[in-house]
């Protein structure tokens, strides 16, 4: 039995703030006025870009917001993008481009998660930025991305605040100190790379397929091709009181259907072919078998007849007339008409021609939902949307059914049936990394493996939080933050009072690399008296930890470890063994573990029991630029421990 219940879904909003700048005290009717021209001006100005965009939910918009405690009036703008990413990312670069062209305005967003391009840059942040200070520092200006920096200590830079600025700080600093607030090269290509290709990826978003449609349907997607997405959302979250309504269709006659081209977006086209769903019989759509070659195209106009049709239960065919007429009273189509005309929406057709008129209905829906939104009281909800349009404009079903013989071809989705390594593919390209390059037979003969040891090492040296670890970025990275006095603190607390000095040897140089610090403390510069303690601390330590080792060499865990002895040449075993012997029984000497060769055939033989698919050793070692070759011999394998006889 088809299950319907309706999906739980998170209501995911992107909202996006303009302000104008410099923000100098105006008079509030004044400043609405000019903010009012300015929502005209940018509408207008990205008309053609926006006009024939399919939304997943709502579109772009902007209306007035008057200022509320410290946030001045500005423009703001709201839109619900649902399972469609995409929409998100297309606004960020409508956004990133309205302060390009309109240098005079700043501009901030931010969706459910709060600071999106920081998170999207998560990777190439500074480190004093986190989610409790970024409030009101992230902004695009002069199409450039702006991260308004902190000050090391309170006061020391005068022009920035010690705490999270306020907007008409933030507003301050960006047209005062512009140059000196852009987001490093790595953070901006970092949001980049997720709006590169646009406006030409548009069309690389929509799937156009053949869908087997009621006239009507077919009439109502010419005029108003967005619907599609209603009518998609309408099937896709439908429930039992929705399906009531289809059991025996009153707007949407099965009997009128005619074959039809539709444009989808990707991730409509992929909601509505992903679900399985049978009709009622009542409703009278009888499909065909599975191996008839129309028969995608029948399911497709199925759904989407269910989901107009849903749509249309939802409201009164007589609802108010008030509601027809918003737009066509607004003092403001008249102006945004004529801009039009200057920026070439209508490509020189001829005024009355039926493409003019279809781009003139399509710049009239957008102005209403865009540019002169009416309050929620009044504005048309989709089915009372579609129910006008059949009301106002005839159409011949024999003159549609003409068109069928004259259709442009299906787009090929094979897109939804990725392959494993088409998946990776996509799934670096997201996270901006390059395709790794297949590895060679030479260079698989020739592979070095200290690659992987190294790549630990630089991992293990890195810092680790409860927030989590960091990994790698680049080898010539300074070593990892070191704080001396919680470093004695802790260990004070751990091996309690200090016992007098260890006469064990001293510490190399190299052993006080790993201290520097990234908040440029030096340990140079400290008293002699407290490296001094820090030195027998650290001796201290290591003779606890050679006191553990000696312990644990004659016990299993010691001895299932490879040490450098073992992998001496066989000709100097029997000297080995007169010395192990010696060793033993002093207790003085000990082999060392070959710390490399023990971690490299861990993690080789945790890779080769991967099989080839996803694993902990190969995502690790991926994360940190290392690829291993092909295991190419499926022999079981055992590298670790070693066999003891």
């Amino acid at each position: 039995m088809e299950e319907n219940m309706k999906l739980a879904t998170v209501e995911d909003t992107v909202e996006y703030h303009l302000f104008l700048i410099p923000d100098e005290p105006r008079d509030p009717e004044k400043h609405k006025e000019i903010l009012q021209k300015y929502i005209e001006r940018i509408m207008t100005h990205f008309a053609p870009m926006l006009v024939p965009y399919i939304w997943q939910n709502q579109p772009f918009n902007l209306k007035y917001k008057p200022g509320k405690g410290d946030v001045p009036a500005h423009m703001f703008g709201m839109t619900k993008f649902g399972d469609n990413i995409e929409d998100e990312w297309f606004i960020v670069y409508v956004v990133k481009q309205i302060t390009k062209e309109f240098p005079e305005l700043v501009a901030r967003i931010e969706d459910n998660d709060g600071e999106f391009l920081l998170i999207e840059a998560a990777d190439f942040l500074p480190k004093w930025l986190d989610p409790d200070n970024s409030a009101n520092r992230v902004f695009f200006h002069q199409g450039e991305l702006c991260i308004i920096p902190a000050p090391r200590k309170p006061g020391a830079v005068s022009w920035l605040p010690s705490t999270p600025p306020t907007i008409p700080q933030a507003l301050n600093i960006i047209s005062t100190h512009p140059e000196k607030i852009l987001a490093s090269d790595s953070i901006q290509a970092a949001v980049n790379r997720r709006i590169r290709g646009y406006p030409e990826k548009i069309q690389a978003s929509l799937h156009r397929a053949h869908c087997f449609l009621p006239a009507g349907i077919v009439a109502v997607l010419k005029q108003r091709p967005r619907l599609v997405a209603a009518g998609v959302q309408a099937f896709y979250l439908r429930d039992p009181i929705d399906l009531r309504a289809c059991r025996i269709f009153k707007t949407f006659l099965p009997e009128t259907r005619i074959m039809a081209s539709v444009s989808f977006t990707k991730c409509l086209y992929a909601q509505l072919v992903q679900q399985k769903f049978v009709p009622d019989r009542r409703s009278g759509y009888k499909m065909p078998p599975p191996s008839h070659p129309q028969y995608r195209a029948h399911e497709l106009g199925m759904k989407l007849a269910h989901g107009f049709e849903i749509l249309c239960s939802k409201c009164s065919p007589h609802f108010s007339d008030s509601k027809k007429s918003v737009m066509t009273t607004s003092p403001l189509w008249a102006g945004f008409l004529e801009s039009l005309k200057k920026n070439d929406y209508f490509k020189g057709l001829i005024e009355g021609s039926a493409q003019y008129q279809a781009r003139l209905e399509m710049a009239k829906n957008y102005f209403q939902l865009s540019v002169n939104r009416p309050e929620s009281s009044l504005a048309l909800s989709p089915g009372e949307e579609i129910l006008t349009l059949l009301q106002n404009t005839p159409f011949d079903i024999e003159e549609l059914k003409k068109e069928e013989a004259n259709l442009p071809p299906e787009d090929d989705d094979q897109w939804l049936d990725l392959s494993p390594d088409q998946l990776d593919q996509l799934l670096q390209e997201a996270a901006g990394k390059k395709e790794a390059e297949p590895i060679s037979k030479k260079e698989e003969q020739n592979y070095d493996l200290t690659q992987v040891s190294e790549s630990m090492k630089a991992f293990i040296s890195k810092v680790s939080t409860h927030k989590g670890a960091e990994l790698p970025r680049e080898p010539s990275e300074a070593p990892i933050t070191f704080d001396a006095d919680s470093f004695l603190n802790y260990f004070d607390k751990i091996l309690g009072p200090r016992p007098h000095e260890s006469d064990s040897d001293d510490l190399d140089d190299e052993d006080f690399e790993c201290l520097d610090s990234d908040d440029d403390l030096d340990l140079k510069t400290q008293g002699t008296g407290e490296e001094a303690s820090l030195k027998g601390t650290l001796n201290d330590l290591k003779s606890y930890m050679a006191q553990m080792d000696q312990e644990l060499a004659n016990t299993s865990i010691g001895k299932s470890f490879t040490t450098q002895k073992q992998m001496e040449p066989l000709s100097q075993t029997t000297s080995n063994n007169s010395d192990e012997e010696d060793s033993g029984a002093g207790g003085s000497v000990m082999t060392p573990v070959d710390v490399d060769l023990n971690l490299v055939s861990n993690i080789l033989e945790s890779y080769s029991s991967q099989a080839g698919l996803a694993g902990p050793a190969s995502n690790l070692l991926q994360s940190m630029g290392v690829q291993l070759p092909d295991n190419t011999d499926h022999r079981p394998t055992r590298l670790w421990p070693p066999h003891h006889d």
